[in-house]
């Protein structure tokens, strides 16, 4: 794996905890907003400073007190360099890993949209059931993307036997375009190493395996496990497991008791039951062996149900129609913003470039030039005009009648 970017030097400096009040200098990005704030990291919008065409991204930028911890660092790095090799349609694309100004950052596409524990709490809200196809779609394309993990080769051609070991709704985002990709792939291993520091493993008891409570070495079949409880959250729209301390969660977990979904939803036919069930075994050897199976599984299944993305996508735009409109105006904000200071500079520039502007001499008044025969009423004869640099000429009719006198 290639070592990540060098340190550069930049605003970056200025950079505080929280949502900026305006655009934020951070090496080659604006920092334009928080998107998400947690115990290791703050997630901003961001786009690149310099191009004609300005792209969203998301930044995600490790706390300070963090960098203090070598092994951590050491740890970020590599798992987000490996994070870069990850590149899937379901899995969000990582293009950068670096360090600004002694903070350490992952570059990401930004997806808009929201992710799947805010679709799950907005469904119950609304005492509406997450859709059946809907769920089944989301779930094949969590299982895609850890079939390209799991499977995926190092630049030696040996495996390099990626577990995720943290596939949560939380880290499934669904874009406003119906698009379905898991997120912090690359980096979930470095976070569960300090789980005890900071608290991550609290609230995610609940998507664990059997095997990861208990301790045990663990391989891909954990996260088809943890695959299986998010499709059996979605449909029935309730957690399975829930317990009133922690100790109860985890022992819930270890013994995986675990009901059909159609108990509580009866669309539920017998084949989406029999999937769901095979992909929570409780022993590994009775579970899917690969999500590839997984997948092939529950993408046959939705052949039956004549399933669109499209159809994703307008459900997720209507749960969410508000947050969506507000969304796309922040976008188009964001996309042409420009800190207070740049934005003077750029007025100054402007202001300097039109005095060095030469001056068009005046235009010569126009002449309209006298036509040859003037109008006049009609009926009347024009008359003829006066040469006013001669004495005026006595006419023939006034010399007759001073003759008659």
């Amino acid at each position: 794996m290639s070592p990540p970017s060098q340190e550069k030097r930049s605003g970056g400096d200025r950079l505080k905890p929280g949502a900026p009040a305006e655009p934020v200098p951070f090496g080659k990005y604006y920092l334009l907003g928080l998107i998400a704030r947690g115990g290791m990291a703050e997630v901003y919008r961001a786009r690149l400073r310099d191009t004609d065409a300005p792209q969203l991204m998301a930044i995600k930028v490790m706390r300070p007190q963090l960098a203090r911890e070598p092994r951590f660092v050491d740890m970020f790095n590599r798992e987000g360099q490996l994070a870069m090799m990850l590149k899937n349609q379901s899995i969000v694309y990582t293009s950068e890993v670096g360090r600004i100004d002694g903070r350490h950052y992952i570059a990401m596409e930004y997806i808009p949209g929201r992710d799947l524990t805010q679709c799950l709490r907005r469904c119950q809200e609304a005492s509406q059931r997450f859709p059946i196809p809907h769920a089944v779609y989301i779930a094949a394309r969590i299982a895609e993307g850890l079939d390209f993990a799991h499977n995926l080769n190092g630049s030696d051609g040996r495996p390099l036997n990626i577990v995720n070991r943290d596939v949560s709704p939380s880290n499934v985002r669904l874009s406003y375009d119906g698009e379905v990709k898991m997120l912090d792939f690359g980096i979930a291993q470095a976070l569960m190493k300090f789980t005890s520091e900071i608290g991550v493993l609290k609230g995610k008891f609940s998507y664990m395996s059997p095997e990861q409570i208990r301790g045990m070495p663990l391989d891909a079949r954990t996260d088809i496990f943890s695959a299986g409880i998010i499709l059996h959250e979605m449909l029935t729209t309730e957690k399975l497991f829930r317990g009133d301390t922690e100790f109860a969660l985890m022992e819930k977990v270890r013994k995986a008791d675990v009901p059909p979904p159609s108990t509580f939803n009866r669309r539920i036919n017998e084949k989406l039951d029999s999937i769901v069930l095979r992909a929570l075994a409780r022993d590994v050897s009775d579970r899917y062996q690969s999500a590839a199976q997984l997948r092939d599984d529950l993408d046959g299944l939705l052949e039956g149900y004549r399933f669109h993305p499209r159809e994703l996508q307008q459900f997720i735009r209507q749960l969410f129609r508000k947050e969506y409109q507000r969304e796309q105006s922040e976008i188009d904000t964001a996309l042409s913003s420009l800190p207070e200071s740049e934005r003077l500079a750029l007025a100054a520039d402007e202001a300097s470039s039109t005095e060095r502007m030469p001056v068009p001499p005046v235009p010569a008044p126009i002449t309209r030039p006298r036509p040859a025969v003037e109008e006049v009423p009609s009926g009347q004869p024009p008359e003829p005009e006066a040469d006013e640099s001669e004495p005026r000429r006595e006419g023939f009719w006034s010399r007759i009648m001073r003759r008659k006198r």
